[in-house]
């Protein structure tokens, strides 16, 4: 469906400005996002995240002062068991943390915005968890995957991926053939029941609808003010002042709830003003060589963005990751050549690594997930090679995965503070406060946002115009599809 045929029936926006959120929120309030993988800060700016969640972890991020504290528990790289042991430890700590602190916390499980990742599971754990630790059981979980500035809207409760503006309904899209996370529904009560093997059905969710929304603050306290103990609400948004209403009437509401969201719901909710893009004069650089930039997700778009920083790059060092040298006894031998080829092409200028493009799946969702576990690692450990021989001046980490295993095993990075967006909502700057990247501005990119030619606009903001020596730093690897993840 075209765009504009899709919101031409909609009420006009209400006009409710961060400030208003802000100050509608009570002082000691703090959202605690367990973010499944770091993109979910690419929404945000000035706040802290951690990698770890040891108890002086959460002390140190609490006594910052900030309305939010982001944890990267990277569980949609997990199995279901490991994903809820993993969630239980941080609502342990982080409630420990916050009693001592004099914070309310309000949990957030923050997943991808194209509806992939461990649901039902990390909501029902959360639940359980805040429960077993005294707390009272969340009144509401509410399900925001909205990402506008991506291109993912929610009307009448059906989620699109809109590109060139064309509203496609997420069922249809590559997305929803995930080898571990995939499903069949659009319509977000039809996906609840789906993914709850209809121990949640489609008609118990409550929808609140874009015309609800767009009634006012007042009309929807009152809509979810009336809503039974328990209820999953699918919520509809199509721009930045719809997750604003929606958070002015839960400050106002004041019911313990829970949060299943995309990107930019937790800065809505805290009332931060959508922040300016980051420049290279607010980036602090601590190299001189060349910068890294490590592709490793495997969907559609960036296969796409890889190729268009190829064209706009034909100069740049491209070393490739052999995916199935990855996996079997090659990999000792392959890793060593290609991070001595990487750290060699760095002292001329920037190097892009990916992994070769063929996607390889496992026999099930489990054993596609131990593959791309393993790619991952792959890549860790190319990186963090890197890194000993020649640090770079920054670094770039496209795919979920990718970029979550490359800030907390290849970098180290324990704590960082999210600077900002590099593009316009996407694309979050991370400066490390730990470990040996820090002086190395760290970029975390998506798999699944922005346009083709995303990627080779942020590269070029970081490292200037296009090389014009480096070209092939190894030669005849081929550049077929595919890699590891979400």
């Amino acid at each position: 469906m075209r765009l504009d045929t899709l919101l031409a029936p909609l009420p006009e926006p209400v006009a409710v400005t961060a400030a208003e959120v802000r100050a509608a929120q009570h002082p000691d309030a703090v959202l605690v996002v367990l973010d499944d993988d770091p993109t979910g800060t690419q929404s945000v700016a000035g706040l802290p995240v951690l990698t770890r969640w040891e108890r002086a972890d959460l002390d140190g991020a609490f006594a910052t002062g900030a309305p939010a504290v982001y944890v990267l528990t990277n569980s949609r790289s997990l199995g279901e068991r490991q994903a809820a042991r993993r969630n239980r430890e941080v609502v342990a700590v982080a409630l420990a943390a916050a009693r001592a602190a004099g914070k309310q916390v309000t949990f957030v499980s923050r997943s991808d915005s194209t509806l992939r990742g461990h649901f039902p599971l990390e909501t029902d754990v959360l639940a359980e968890e805040i429960v077993a630790h005294g707390g009272e059981r969340p009144a509401l979980t509410l399900l925001v995957p909205a990402f506008p500035d991506a291109g993912r809207i929610t009307v009448d409760s059906v989620h699109y991926w809109v590109v060139d503006g064309e509203a496609t309904p997420v069922g249809e899209t590559p997305f929803a053939a995930d080898a571990t996370f995939g499903f069949a529904a659009s319509s977000l009560d039809e996906w609840v029941a789906e993914k709850t093997h209809g121990r949640i059905a489609a008609d118990a969710v409550a929808p609140l609808t874009i015309d609800i929304i767009r009634g006012g603050v007042d009309d929807v306290e009152a809509f979810l003010g009336a809503l039974a103990p328990g209820t999953i609400v699918a919520v509809d948004a199509v721009e930045e002042s719809d997750l604003r209403v929606v958070a002015l009437a839960l400050h106002r509401l004041d019911a313990e709830v829970l949060l299943r969201v995309g990107p930019p719901y937790a800065r809505a909710h805290i009332g931060q003003d959508i922040a300016r893009p980051v420049e290279p004069a607010d980036i602090p650089f601590a190299h001189e060589r060349g910068g890294l930039v490590v592709v490793g997700s495997h969907v559609p778009l960036t296969t796409a963005q890889l190729a268009e920083l190829k064209r706009a790059r034909p100069g740049t060092a491209t070393i490739e990751l052999d995916v199935r040298r990855l996996i079997d006894e090659r990999r000792e031998a392959h890793l060593d050549e290609q991070a001595r080829a990487t750290a060699a092409a760095l002292e001329q200028g920037t190097v892009i690594v990916h992994t070769s493009r063929e996607l390889i799946t496992g026999a099930d969702g489990a054993a596609s997930l131990d593959i791309a576990r393993r790619v991952s690692s792959g890549v860790v450990e190319l990186v963090r090679r890197v890194l000993e021989l020649a640090p770079p001046r920054f670094v770039i980490a496209k795919g979920g995965i990718t970029s979550s295993d490359v800030a907390s095993e290849a970098l180290e990075i324990r704590r960082a503070t999210v600077l900002g967006p590099m593009l316009p909502g996407i694309v979050s700057l991370w400066q490390p406060e730990t470990g040996p990247a820090v002086g190395i501005p760290y970029i975390v990119f998506a798999g699944n946002v922005g346009d083709e030619g995303s990627l080779a606009a942020v590269v070029a903001k970081l490292a200037g115009p296009a090389d014009t020596a480096g070209a092939d730093a190894d030669p005849g690897t081929g550049t077929e599809p595919g890699a590891e993840e979400r």
